[in-house]
């Protein structure tokens, strides 16, 4: 991940980035799981429901970003967390649950990262991850398009998003062999987000931000009047202010052998 994060742009929608992990975290059948690693912990948004299910758990949030673990920090003083690359930081010990919501898909390589990531659990432990999976939708390809029309593309090619996530098949093929339980499934949520140019505000808290990070701030300016317009003849605002956005979200729940 390039950039900084901004935790109020990204909290600006978190009612919408919070369902789905509230709802992965439900799919955990576990009800005595001790130790958890919450991998792309942001703001630690997650942590309270963790909590208030699991009220003695032993949990560490682990973010690349320093901006969002100062927020993670002052909301929940009472927990740990830690500053590390995901790319290579692995658990020092096993644990019951390594849960990871919207934060893989910025991590290349999920065919030797994932299985990495199971080797860190515990016998009937549980690997428990969403990513976003509409790389292919108007939000992110306009994206590139305005990029590469633009007279710094060049500059931007490095952040530029291919399609990190891969298909439900593809996970299924190189989890299945190592897991004992394997759960793989895709939801799309049906966001209604308000205000004008509503669909920029929400993608400029993430999928946007290192674009605009790898900007000068005119240059960014330049980008979201180039942007907008676009991507809101693809999601227009209905009479009511309402602007409606499909999100495709991918599930996975692998759990390890226990013997």
């Amino acid at each position: 991940m390039t950039g900084k994060w901004d935790p109020g742009q990204y909290l600006t929608f978190d009612d919408h980035r919070l369902r789905p992990a509230v709802e992965l975290l439900a799919r955990v059948p576990s009800d005595a799981v001790e130790t958890v690693i919450d991998l792309g912990c942001g703001t630690g948004s997650a942590y309270p429901f963790m909590r208030s299910r699991w009220p003695a758990v032993d949990y560490l949030g682990v973010d690349n970003s320093p901006e969002m673990l100062s927020r993670a920090r002052s909301d929940h003083p009472d927990s740990a967390w830690l500053e590390a690359d995901l790319n290579t930081w692995r658990p020092d010990a096993p644990v019951d649950l390594l849960y990871s919501n919207a934060a893989l898909h910025w991590l290349p390589e999920h065919h030797s990262l994932l299985p990495a990531l199971m080797a860190g659990l515990n016998p009937g432990g549980m690997l428990a991850v969403q990513m976003p999976a509409n790389f292919d939708q108007p939000t992110h390809t306009i994206i590139n398009e305005v990029a590469r029309e633009l007279d710094w593309s060049a500059d931007l090619e490095p952040v530029l998003f291919s399609d990190p996530v891969g298909s439900p098949g593809e996970y299924h093929r190189v989890l299945s062999p190592i897991a004992s339980a394997l759960d793989i499934w895709t939801t799309t949520y049906v966001q209604e987000l308000s205000g004008p140019d509503a669909v920029t505000a929400w993608v400029s808290g993430s999928a946007l931000r290192p674009i605009l990070s790898a900007l000068p701030d005119s240059e960014a300016q330049r980008f979201v009047a180039e942007y907008s317009p676009r991507i809101n003849r693809h999601y227009p605002r209905a009479a009511n202010g309402i602007t409606l956005l499909p999100f495709t979200r991918l599930f996975i729940m692998a759990t390890a052998p226990i013997g």
